[in-house]
């Protein structure tokens, strides 16, 4: 199937979100098809995190229509919310670890509120999405303060991945990676996006991760979102998406990837 044809999971209609008088977004429509990996990207205070949190259904938009898997959130009851929630992973900035308990309790806990399953059951699937995510079974009893930044990320990965999800929400992924780490954890994302046969959405500021693995952009500029494939947005004559891509990171970014693929 050609990805236009594919079937969209999330779609974003005419939103509009504000803070008081601060309008964040206005009129803004965004669709993501299932199986790809959509990079959200704009400038600071352009709401990339904030249209995150709408879609997760966090925020409550001013105006605008938001749907999620086919259902409108905003009529969702609480039991269909739950139920929704359900086919959603995520991971945040800073991984949102429970720093209380261990890496193996943190990626039971979703496990332990949707199921009733046998303990050491529970101890097979934490390790089963540990092992996802590239991290070694030790690493299970261990808690969030005792591992490095990117082992915290892995290991928030891991627990987004808990209940299987259809789409899997990303804030920042590699924010606080160093490049070696920020380009193996793009490297696992589309890893994981192909094998599990995932929907991500990606917000970014990683140049390096749109041109590693997203198969499309959505730039927020002027309260919206402008949308395509990275050689179509950088073709546009905006003044935001021309300094962005052929700035000076931009142009390192861009001629770094043609250099590894020469």
């Amino acid at each position: 199937m050609e990805p236009a044809e594919r079937e969209i999971v999330v779609r974003v209609e005419d939103l509009c979100t504000a803070f008081g008088t601060q309008v964040v977004h206005d009129g803004l429509d965004l669709e993501v098809r299932r199986g790809e990996i959509l990079g959200i990207v704009g400038g600071s205070g352009s709401g990339k995190s904030v249209l995150l949190r709408a879609i997760l259904g966090l925020l409550r938009p001013r105006r605008g229509r938001i749907e999620v898997l086919g259902r409108d959130i905003a009529r969702l009851g609480h039991g269909e919310r739950y139920e929704l929630q359900a086919r959603q992973g995520v991971l945040f900035q800073d991984g949102a670890l429970f720093s209380s308990l261990t890496v193996a309790e943190n990626i039971k806990a979703p496990l332990r509120e949707r199921f009733r399953l046998p303990e050491h059951l529970l101890n097979r699937l934490a390790g089963l999405k540990l092992a996802f995510t590239g991290l070694e079974h030790e690493v299970c009893h261990k808690y969030p303060a005792e591992l490095s930044g990117g082992m915290r990320k892995r290991a928030g990965l891991a627990r987004a991945l808990a209940l299987d999800p259809e789409i899997l929400f990303l804030d920042e992924p590699t924010a606080g990676l160093d490049p070696i780490a920020a380009s193996e954890f793009d490297r696992l994302i589309g890893q994981l996006g192909r094998s599990l046969d995932l929907t991500v959405v990606m917000v970014t500021h990683d140049l390096d991760s749109l041109i590693a693995i997203c198969d499309r952009v959505a730039a927020l500029v002027d309260r919206r979102a402008v949308i395509g494939t990275l050689d179509e947005l950088r073709r546009l004559d905006h003044p935001w998406l021309q300094a962005y891509f052929h700035g000076p990171r931009g142009r390192a970014a861009l001629n770094a990837a043609t250099a590894r693929v020469a």
